[in-house]
C-alpha cells in the first residue's frame, strides 16, 4: 500500500492516520472502501477507494494523489481495520456510481465484423480495459529495460535504475512487479547477488511475458498472474469461495517489517486434507497484529483460499473451537517434501515460501534432515538442543534460499516454537 504513496512525506504521514481512533466511519463494501477522518476542520474528510483500480476521492485540500487520507484508510483495510458495511454511505456510493457512469461513455462499442475479446478480458467494465492498458504497457517496458540489462551485464545495475522503474509501475497500476523490483536492491546487497538478481530478473520478466499472454494461460494461472502483477481480490469474494473444514495445526509464524508495515505470516496444515495454508495480517507501526491464531494449537475451522494456480493464502472463515492436543502433526521425508515443493513451484513459479512439516528428521548445523537451512537460521541452537542428536518432527517454511526453521515438538508432544 505504502508504495503507491507520492512520495516519503505522503506514506509517512498515512501511517499517521492509519488509526482506528482517527476514522468516524470506515467500512468496504464490495469493491468500494470508504471512511470519514477527522481533521483541523469541523467536518471530517471524506476519502473513497475503488479497489478495483485502484482509484481514490477525498475531500481534502491536499495535491497529492492519493492523499494521506486515502493512503492511511488502504492500510487500515491491509490490516482487516475496514468492517465489511453494506450499503456504502451515500456519498460514497454516489462517486462509485458516477464513476462506472464514465467508464460506460468511454467503453467501446464492438461492430458485427470485429473479433471478440480474449479470454480473460470478456466482462471489463471501461475503466478495468483502460487498467490492463496501463498495465500491459507498463510491463512491456520492464521487458525491454531486462533485455538491457542483461545484454549490459549485472554489474551495471544500479539502485536509482530499479527506484525509477519501480515508481514508473506504479504509474501503470502495476504495484505487484513494482515490489519485485523494489526488492532488487536488497538482492544486490547480498554476497551471493549476481546469481540471486538473475533469477529475480527470470522472474519478473516471466511475469510480464505472461501477463502479455494471458489469454492462453489456464484460468487458475492467468488469475495468479493477475493477483501477482497486483489486481486485487476482495476479502468478500475470498469467503464467497467453497470453504474446506479440517484439523489445522498452527505451525508457526514470523513477523516482518515491509516499507514501514508489519506483515504477520501465519503458516496452517490440514490433519486430514493435508493441505498448506497461509494467513496474513498487517499493521502499521504501533498497531497489534492478529495473535488468535496461536503456535501448536489445532483449530476445527473452515477455511476459505485465495484464487491461483496453487492456492496457498487463505482466511479462516469460522471456527469450531479447538481440538484436544494429539502431539506433532502429520510429518513427512524430506524427499516427499521436496515434491511437494515441487508441485506448488511447477503451478506457480512466483512462490516465495510454502510450510512443510518434516518427520524423523536429524537437524544440523546448517541442514534438516539433509535439506540446507536459510543463511539467517543457520546454527539452530534451540532446536539442536531439543533433539539431542535425535530424529523429531520439524515445521519449517521452505524458501528458495533454504529453511527457516518454525516449531519442533518435544518428547512430550508440546510444541517448542524455534
Amino acid at each position: 500500500m505504502l508504495a503507491l504513496a507520492p512520495d516519503a512525506a505522503s506514506a509517512k504521514a498515512a501511517q499517521g492516520v492509519a488509526s482506528p481512533g482517527r476514522w468516524q466511519v470506515r467500512g468496504v463494501a464490495g469493491t468500494l472502501l470508504y471512511g470519514a477522518c477527522g481533521g483541523s476542520g469541523a467536518q471530517p474528510y471524506l476519502a473513497c477507494v475503488d479497489l478495483s483500480e485502484p482509484a481514490y476521492r477525498c475531500t481534502c485540500p491536499s495535491r497529492k494523489f492519493p492523499c494521506k487520507h486515502a493512503l492511511g484508510l488502504l492500510l487500515l483495510w491491509a490490516g482487516d481495520g475496514a468492517p465489511e458495511g453494506d450499503p456504502a454511505p451515500a456519498w460514497a456510493a454516489e462517486w462509485l456510481a458516477a464513476r462506472t457512469r464514465r467508464a460506460s461513455r468511454q467503453r467501446p462499442t464492438r461492430t458485427p465484423d470485429q473479433h471478440p475479446a480474449p479470454a480473460g478480458l470478456t466482462g471489463q467494465t471501461g475503466a478495468e480495459s483502460v487498467r490492463h492498458g496501463r498495465v500491459g504497457a507498463g510491463l512491456a517496458e520492464v521487458e525491454r529495460w531486462l533485455a538491457d540489462q542483461v545484454r549490459q551485464g549485472l554489474a551495471g545495475a544500479a539502485e536509482h535504475e530499479w527506484d525509477g522503474l519501480a515508481k514508473r509501475l506504479i504509474d501503470a497500476q502495476a504495484p505487484g512487479v513494482a515490489g519485485m523490483v523494489s526488492r532488487l536492491a536488497q538482492v544486490r546487497a547480498g554476497d551471493d547477488w549476481p546469481g540471486r538478481l538473475l533469477a529475480e530478473y527470470a522472474l519478473i520478466n516471466l511475469l510480464a511475458v505472461a501477463y502479455r499472454r494471458r489469454a492462453e494461460l489456464p484460468a487458475p494461472l492467468a488469475r495468479t498472474v493477475l493477483v501477482r502483477a497486483g489486481f486485487p481480490v476482495t476479502r468478500d469474494e475470498v469467503l464467497a469461495g467453497p470453504a474446506l473444514r479440517d484439523h489445522w495445526d498452527v505451525l508457526g509464524r514470523r513477523d516482518e517489517t515491509q516499507d514501514r508495515l508489519t506483515a504477520r505470516r501465519v503458516w496452517l496444515r490440514g490433519r486430514k486434507s493435508g493441505r498448506a495454508a497461509l494467513v496474513l495480517s498487517f499493521a502499521p507501526p504501533g498497531q497489534p497484529l492478529d495473535a488468535t491464531l496461536v503456535t501448536g494449537v489445532t483449530l476445527d475451522a473452515d477455511v476459505t483460499f485465495y484464487p491461483g494456480a496453487a492456492p496457498l493464502r487463505a482466511l479462516v472463515a469460522d471456527r469450531h473451537g479447538t481440538v484436544p492436543a494429539a502431539g506433532p502433526p502429520p510429518g513427512r521425508s524430506p524427499e516427499e517434501a521436496l515434491e511437494e515443493v515441487a508441485r506448488a513451484v511447477g503451478e506457480d513459479p512466483w512462490v516465495e515460501s510454502w510450510p512443510l512439516v518434516l518427520a524423523d528428521v536429524v537437524p544440523e548445523r546448517a541442514a534438516i534432515g539433509g535439506l540446507p537451512l536459510h543463511p539467517a537460521a543457520r546454527d539452530p541452537w534451540r532446536l539442536l538442543a531439543v533433539s539431542g542428536g535425535r530424529p523429531l518432527t520439524v515445521a519449517a517454511e521452505w524458501t528458495p534460499r533454504g529453511l527457516r526453521p518454525l516449531t519442533t515438538w518435544d518428547d512430550d508432544g508440546v510444541a517448542v516454537i524455534l
